[in-house]
This record gives structure tokens, C-alpha cells and sequence, in this order.
């Protein structure tokens, strides 16, 4: 039976601005990196896909090397939009990645123009599209000039490959100099920035990350918002079957059933007593505490289970933050 999406569906969800665009983003992104790959069903990956659009969920982020294997995840999805999504191409984000390793041969990673711009058109190919909405440089590559880099990236959004670039795990100097580069150059504004940031990892707001971005009046889509499962609270009675840490790791995968951060579970436990007089699941309350940010355009979440996607677009209902409740968890992170 042929897929047709519900009519009210972005009714629920929250649609924020990405910095000083005209784009708008749902306040959750659907993440590829971890649970789509040739060791999950492809029927698994359908429902994930489709129930988080039905929920409103119009941005999908993917990479090159997502899967595994490299490739896996955008080959997947891109069946999906063949049979399911193609209709409704127009009613969603797409957003792909290059820089981390793809393959082992010289020109299988990094940020020279051969690598960045080899990898979009695989990316496309994969996927059946002729441009993606997002292409970021996926991290910053110390054997490459930045002009080059943003060269590339100036040119894929020239060409029509993509309407929009950023970048991801970019520190504080080099996106401000990249930024510098695209609109001084090319005339082109550099869109987003993907930083790792959660209750656990607060770098940004201490590394000059989160200045830029505003500064630049960049969107902002922080990952790894759960702590890779250690905030949804699944890791405090130890590791269910199926979730990551059960997993064989993945490149920028740390989390393993033999080495869990005791220590971050039980704090994990207190936040649990801040989030439950809140009304929400652990989960909920660590995307709620991102989200509270106004410049965070959108928080990518990961999922195994359709439940999963469901539990966690329930945060948008949550209510406010006290000051009281962000000194508490504060007290318990920092203790």
C-alpha cells in the first residue's frame, strides 16, 4: 500500500527560523548516523522515516559515511523517497555531509575540492536528487586550506547541488573565518553550524561557538543532544538489547556496554527527579534544555524504535524552564 502522509501533520510540531533566513526547521531533525545502516531493516528505517514525518519532522540528516557501511544510510534513504517520499520532496530537508572517512584511499576524506564535490554527486546519485537542501563540510581538515574548502562549497550551492551549506565540528575561529571567506568571496552566507552540545558537553557555550553563530546570524543544530543514549535514562539499569552501546562502534561511536560513565548515570538519576516533577521523560527534558536556547534552530535526535521518535517529540509540550529548575541541574552537572 502506497504511502500518503496525514493531512494535519505539521499542525503539532514547532516550526523555528535558522538564523536569518527565510527557512524555517522543525524543532526536531531525524539523524541517519547510527541506526541505518546493513545491519537494520530496511523496514525499521521506513517506519522510523515516515512516522517522523507524519509527526511533522520535515529535516533529515545524513553523511557520507553514515551506515555502516559508508554509504548505507543514503542508499536507504534513498529508496525511501522513491517509494514513499517523492511526492512530498518539496515538504522537506534534506541535508548531507562530507569530510570524515568514506573509504581508505587518498581521496576518501578531508576538505580538498576533489573529495567535497566527488562526494555531493555520490551523495545525489544515492539518494535519486539533484541537489540537497543542506551540504556541510562535516569537520575541519588541517591539510587543507579553508579557501579551498569554502570554494567547493561556494560552488556546489553555484551549480544548483545544494541551496544552503554549513559546517560541523568547526571550532569557534575557523567557522567565523569560513564564514568570512563565503560572503567576502562568493557572496554566500555560511547557513548553519552542527556542533556536538548536550547537558553533558557544553563546550559550545564556552569555546566561542555559540557567539559565532549569533554573531553571524547562523542557524544552529546542535547532535549528539541525548549523549548518545545516556540521557534518555535506558543506560541506568544497565544496556538494553538493541541500543547503541550494544553495537559495534562506529567512527565518533564511544559508547560501549563494557565501559559505561558510571558517574554521568548517576546524574543521570537526579536529573530524572527534576525531569519527572516536570512531567517528562529524561529524554523529553534533555531536548527541552536545548531547545530553550532561541538560536537553536533544531535538535537532531537518533532512534531505533518509532516509540522513540514519538516519546521525544513530546518535549515540544513541556513547559518553560524556572531559573530554579536551570540552577538545580546545574548544581547536579557540575557536582
Amino acid at each position: 500500500m502506497s504511502y500518503q502522509a496525514p493531512e494535519h501533520r505539521f499542525d503539532s510540531m514547532c516550526y523555528r527560523s535558522c538564523g536569518n533566513s527565510g527557512l524555517k526547521m522543525s524543532a526536531l531533525s531525524l539523524g541517519y548516523w547510527n541506526n541505518f545502516g546493513d545491519r537494520d531493516s530496511f523496514a525499521n528505517c521506513r517506519a522510523l522515516t515516515l512516522r517522523a514525518f507524519d509527526l511533522g519532522i520535515t529535516h533529515f540528516d545524513l553523511a557520507d559515511g553514515y551506515g555502516p557501511p559508508a554509504g548505507a544510510s543514503e542508499e536507504i534513504f534513498g529508496k525511501i523517497i522513491q517509494n514513499d517520499l517523492a511526492p512530498y520532496r518539496e515538504q522537506f530537508l534534506v541535508t548531507t555531509k562530507a569530510g570524515f572517512p568514506y573509504d581508505n584511499s587518498p581521496y576518501g576524506q578531508g576538505g580538498s575540492r576533489k573529495h567535497l564535490l566527488e562526494s555531493l554527486d555520490r551523495s545525489l546519485k544515492t539518494m535519486h536528487l539533484d541537489h540537497v537542501d543542506i551540504f556541510y563540510h562535516h569537520r575541519m581538515d588541517p591539510e587543507t586550506p579553508l579557501e579551498e574548502s569554502m570554494d567547493a562549497l561556494a560552488y556546489a550551492v553555484q551549480t544548483g547541488r545544494t541551496m544552503y551549506v554549513g559546517v560541523s565540528n568547526y571550532d569557534a575561529e575557523h567557522t567565523q573565518q569560513a564564514a568570512d571567506i563565503l560572503r567576502e568571496k562568493h557572496g554566500i552566507h555560511l547557513f548553519i553550524q552542527q556542533p556536538q552540545y548536550n547537558m553533558f558537553v557544553r563546550d559550545p557555550e564556552h569555546n566561542g561557538v555559540f557567539d559565532v553563530v549569533q554573531k553571524n546570524g547562523m542557524a544552529c543544530i546542535p547532535y549528539l543532544a541525548l549523549a548518545q543514549g545516556l540521557l534518555s535514562g535506558k543506560y541506568n539499569q544497565g544496556v538494553p538489547e538493541g541500543s547503541r552501546a550494544s553495537k559495534p562502534m562506529t567512527y565518533l561511536s564511544t559508547i560501549q556496554a563494557d565501559s559505561l560513565p558510571q558517574d554521568k548515570i548517576q546524574k543521570v538519576i537526579a536529573l530524572g527527579e527534576i525531569a519527572k516533577q516536570r512531567g517528562q521523560s529524561m529524554a523529553q527534558m534533555a531536548l527541552s534544555w536545548i531547545l530553550r536556547l532561541p538560536f537553536v534552530s533544531s535538535v537532531l535526535i537518533g532512534a531505533s524504535k518509532v516509540s522513540q521518535i514519538e516519546e521525544n517529540v513530546k518535549a515540544l509540550e513541556g513547559p518553560p524552564f524556572t531559573q530554579e529548575e536551570l540552577q538545580k541541574i546545574d548544581r547536579i552537572l557540575n557536582a
